[in-house]
Order: C-alpha cells, then structure tokens, then sequence
C-alpha cells in the first residue's frame, strides 16, 4: 500500500467518526450505498419505468421475427344467408328478375410464408365450400373442394420493406437494451443524489445537535466569567446570540432532514417508520479510466453507438422506397392446385381436376409531374443530413466522454484533499474550543471562524464523496462499461422479463 494510499484511508476513517442518536436505535434500518443502488433498482419507479419500456421493445420485437415465421390461419362463413331478387341470364339469352334464396358455407386453412430477401410471399392453402339453393317446390346443394393449392405472389420492381425491417429491427431491438442498462445506471446515479442528500442531511443534523450542545456550554462559561468580570459584555452577548442561532439552525436540519427523508423512502419505496441511518461509503480502491478505452467501449457497448447506425440504415430505407415507389412496377402471382365439384360431399374429392393461375401485373407511370423525381431528391437530402448530424453528434459524444472521463481521474485527488481539509478544520475546532474554555483565547470570532470552518469541511468532504460516486457511475452509464472490474455491463432479457 503506498503511502499516499495509506494518507487516504487514515483520512476517511476519521472523517467517519459520527455518533447520532439514531445510531444507538438497535432497531434502526441501516444502509450503504450499494444496497441503496440494488433498492433503487428493484423497486424505484424510475427503473419501473424502464423495465415495462424493454419489455414493450422485447415484444415488439418478438411480433417482428414472428411475422417471419410460417403463419397458420383459420377462415369460415358459417353461414352466409343471402335472400334477394336479382337479373338471371336465362338460356335464351335474355334476362330477368327472380327471387333467389341461397346459403354458403366455407372453410379454408392456408399456411404463409414471407421471403425477406425478395419481399414475395409463399402460400399453401387447402378449402371447401358448400352452396345450397332454396326453391319454391325443391332445393339443391353443391360441394367445391380445393384440396391443395400452392401459390406465391412477387413483387418485382416495388420497394422490399421485409429486406430493410430484417436489418433495421435488430438495431432497433439491440438499442432498446442497451437504453435499458443506461437507465439503470441512471437509477443508480439518481440513488446516489438521494442517498447524499439524506446523507448531508444527516450530517447537518448532526452538527446542528453538537453545535447547539457546545455553545450552550460555552454560553455558561462565559456567564460564570461575565460575573466575575473576566470577560466583557459584547462576547457574552456573541455567545448568546452564537447560542440562538445554533438553536435555530438545529430545528431547521431537523425539518430538512424529515423533508429528505420522505424523498428518500419514496424514491426507494420503503414503507414503516423504522428508522433509517446510512452508513458513508468510502471507496476500497482508486483506478484511472483511459480515454481511448472508455471511448471504444462507449461507441461499442452504449446505444448512441447504436442509434447511429440505426438512423443511417433508416435514411437509406427512405431513399431506396422514394426509388421504388411511383415508377415501373410489376406483380407476379402464381398458383398450381387440384379442385373438384359435386353435389354429395362423399364425391366432392374424387378425381380432383387441375387449377392453374398465372398473372403478371405491370404500373406505368406516364407522368406525374415530377413527383417522384421531388421524393427522391428529399431522400437524398435527407440522407446527407442524417449522415451530417451523426458525424456531429459523435464529435460531440466524444468530446463530452473525454471531458468525463478527466472530471472522474481527479476526483481521487479531490477526495483525498478533502478529507484532509476536514482532518485539519476538526483538529483546528478542538484546539480552538479547549483553549477557549481554559481561557487562553479571548476572541469569540477566532471561536466562530473555527466552528465554521470545521462545519464547511465536513459538509465539504461528504460532497467529495457524491462527487466521486456520481462520477464513476455517470462514466458507467456513458460507456456501459465497469472500470472497477474491468468487464463490460450486460443483462439478460430473460432476468428482466420475470
């Protein structure tokens, strides 16, 4: 352990030294910071918030691959009742009008398939129809079968929105997750806000109850002097009004105190009236963050690095439909299958007949005044203008990084300045305080300067050690990368989706 080092935790172990009235309840609810972070991310309705998020990512993306997957459907009209009069081609040739009573029934299972990599789709379907004619003396029925008919429909020249969501909607998804850990991290970050504030709190109530304890012990003293002539009245009237205001200062931490501790419980969602003390952390070790590293892990692990990629994949998708759509086109559609009619279902299969159907559909655009020239060129430069504002935004991303990445490298020294400032400011307060009272400094103000000082130092080093942990996990959150361990962050879908 270098000396230095050693320094340090000498420093932050006595700046600990903190004896509360809550700390003596056996039945208080103690708390570090890591299980004020775990808390936080379990219970707070800021990781509420976005666990629900990622599980609507995971199920949107879940519908997008299963649109993919072969899809099964069921359709019938069971019946459909039709009873009108309506023009009836006679054998002749000529026409009129009769009443007509008929019923059908259908059913037809087809199985569907897309292809991504042209945006056809495949289709095998299977069916039967049944048709019944009401007439006035007499009826009749009829049986249509397709046993099996297989077909496929292909657009030719037309914009292929399966081949774009395949590329996009993995992006898509792979950046709702990592937006998840960052908002994790920030739940973290927000924990630590609440956890120092109550913190601070804690100690200003603290030293409110000391400060009142002390100078209404120095107030006696000097009384007792003031009586005997020792002292003059102006610095028995300063002690009087230190004493005042000491008394004030204590019931004003004691409502700042309730008012973050109501925060805090609601932030975190605990409920009781148990007694809550927390516990300062104090880091176990010191490590440096690389800038190259942290900003390889950031494009690499984070979903800005993602997002970028994403809104450049969009833009291309926009320009290649404002290609596509409004000019020549062209639809294949093609089917082989087996069909058969008669009038007793037990026939209906018999010796089934081919049925074939071949189209080819063609879309000319003859002229349409430019427009699809117009949406191209806003494609295009829409495009550029995606490609401009990314190239920006990473030069700023890392900027900012960099910028992180040296406010978390000093704060060791900053800590460790800190909690030197309040090792010395206390040893000053002592010094001063004793000497005080065995009458060997008459100056009430030296007195004063000394209790605020000691006050400032420790509020001071606590402050040090919000700004250390917010820090790091404000790195963390940025890179979605652990300096501590040296891994990356990750998470399953599965532990977030119990």
């Amino acid at each position: 352990m270098t000396f230095k080092r050693a320094i340090l935790i000498l420093f932050v172990f006595a700046s600990f030294g903190i004896h509360t009235t809550d700390a003596q309840q056996t039945d208080s609810l103690y708390l570090t910071l890591p299980e004020v972070i775990s808390i936080a991310r379990d219970k707070s309705p800021d990781a509420l918030i976005a666990r629900h998020r990622f599980r609507r990512s995971y199920w949107e993306y879940r519908s997008f691959r299963a649109g993919y997957l072969p899809n099964v459907r069921l359709e019938a009209t069971l019946p459909n009742f039709n009873r009108t009069i309506d023009a009836i081609t006679l054998p002749d040739g000529s026409e009129t009008y009769l009443e007509r009573t008929l019923a059908r029934y259908a059913a037809n299972i087809s199985i569907n398939q897309k292809v991504g990599l042209t945006g056809g789709e495949f289709f095998l379907q299977s069916g039967l129809q049944r048709m019944d004619n009401f007439f006035t003396d007499t009826s009749t029925r009829q049986f249509l079968s397709t046993p099996l008919s297989i077909g496929f429909r292909q657009p030719l020249f037309a914009y292929n929105a399966f081949r774009w969501d395949r590329q996009i909607e993995p992006l898509r998804y792979e950046e709702a997750r990592r937006l998840y850990l960052e908002a994790n991290e920030q739940v973290a970050a927000t924990a630590i806000n609440y956890f120092f504030d109550l913190l601070s709190a804690q100690l200003e109530r603290e030293i409110a109850r000391t400060n009142n304890a002390n100078y209404d012990t120095l107030y006696r003293i000097a009384l007792g002097r003031f009586q005997l002539g020792k002292i003059a009245e102006n610095e028995l009237l300063q002690l009087e009004l230190n004493l005042l205001r000491a008394r004030a200062a204590q019931e004003n931490a004691q409502l700042s105190y309730q008012n973050k501790l109501m925060s805090f419980r609601s932030f975190l969602r605990i409920t009781g009236n148990k007694p809550i003390v927390l516990i300062a952390p104090q880091p176990e070790k010191f490590f440096q963050a690389n800038p190259t590293t942290a900003l390889a892990e950031a494009l690499e692990n984070t979903s800005s690095g993602q997002a970028f990629a994403r809104r450049m994949l969009e833009a291309e998708s926009q320009l290649s439909r404002a290609k596509a759509e409004g000019r020549f086109d062209a639809q294949l559609f093609a089917t082989f299958g087996l069909s058969q009619t008669a009038v007793r279902f037990g026939d209906v299969y018999n010796n089934p007949l081919d049925e074939e159907r071949l189209s080819l559909g063609l879309t000319i655009p003859l002229l349409d005044w430019g427009q699809a020239k117009g949406r191209i060129r806003m494609a295009e430069s829409n495009l550029e203008l995606i490609r401009t504002s990314i190239e920006q935004e990473k030069t700023d991303f890392e900027q900012n990084l960099y910028i992180k990445v040296m406010q978390f490298n000093m704060q060791q020294n900053q800590l460790l300045i800190a909690a030197k400032s309040d090792t010395v400011a206390q040893k000053r307060f002592d010094v001063t305080q004793k000497r005080y009272m065995i009458g060997k400094v008459n100056d009430v103000l030296e007195l004063n300067n000394a209790q605020i000082d000691n006050d400032n130092a420790r509020i001071g080093f606590y402050q040090a050690l919000k700004n250390y942990w917010s820090s790091y996990y404000e790195l963390r959150r940025l890179t979605l990368f652990d300096f501590e361990h040296n891994k990356k962050i990750l998470a399953r879908p599965e532990d977030v989706l119990r």
